[in-house]
């Protein structure tokens, strides 16, 4: 059974998540503050966290980035901030997904839902992708660059794949949204930001990529190194 565990310092927000995902035949796991959760993610090893940015203590951000020191574990984000400096500040820290307060419990779940299908091993996808140094084995979801493994979140990954097996076409934020995240609305910023965190990993210089290329007044391609 895979587990979720919920950080919120609301008991309610925390009770409702808690039989929404368990009806969905999740584990929960509690946390209501960010010491709290480091601790029980060492000991649970959740599957999925669901981390609130607003946190006494040690908030949100920070439990994210401490846990992208040493996990890729996918992260939803839940915030009561509704601007877009907001979200990308939360995407740009290492999570994968956000929801805004207040929000639907079954949209958190099916997007829960989605986000642990995508992290599951082997098994989904059958392609081995390569440009140059460039490998990406969609069987074991794993890339590397130069054989060095590259340590991508789950949403990085998944757009990395998709644009590596769709080269030289270029594609909108809004198509990339529906996609590789299988939202058919949201804030485009998020492929922004995850376009940036790939750069950041796989080009030599992120400021001037080679790879992933913006399309200037549409989104963004892939360029593959060696045509």
């Amino acid at each position: 059974m895979k587990s979720v565990l919920v950080v919120d310092d609301d008991p309610t927000t925390r009770e409702v998540l808690q039989r929404y995902l368990t009806r969905a035949g999740l584990s929960v796991l509690e946390a209501a503050d960010g010491v709290t959760a480091l601790e029980v993610f060492r000991t649970g090893q959740p599957d999925l966290v669901v981390l609130d940015l607003m946190l006494p203590g040690m908030d949100g951000l920070d439990v994210c980035d401490r846990l992208r020191r040493h996990s890729q574990v996918p992260i939803m984000m839940l915030t009561a901030l509704g601007s877009e400096s907001d979200r990308v500040v939360g995407l740009e820290q290492g999570a994968d997904d956000y929801v805004v307060k207040p929000f639907s419990p079954r949209e958190v779940t099916l997007r829960v839902q989605k986000l642990l299908e995508r992290a599951l091993p082997p098994g989904l996808g059958q392609r081995t992708l390569r440009d140059d140094n460039l490998v990406v084995d969609e069987r074991s979801r794993t890339a590397t660059l130069d054989g060095r493994d590259l340590d991508l979140t789950t949403r990085e990954f998944d757009l990395l794949a998709f644009l590596l097996a769709n080269p030289n076409q270029a594609f909108s934020r809004p198509e990339l949204l529906e996609r590789v995240w299988d939202w058919k609305f949201g804030d485009d910023s998020t492929v922004t930001v995850h376009v940036r965190r790939l750069r950041a990993k796989i080009e030599v210089n992120p400021s001037r990529p080679l790879r992933l290329q913006t399309v200037w007044g549409v989104g963004y391609r892939y360029q593959p190194v060696k045509p």
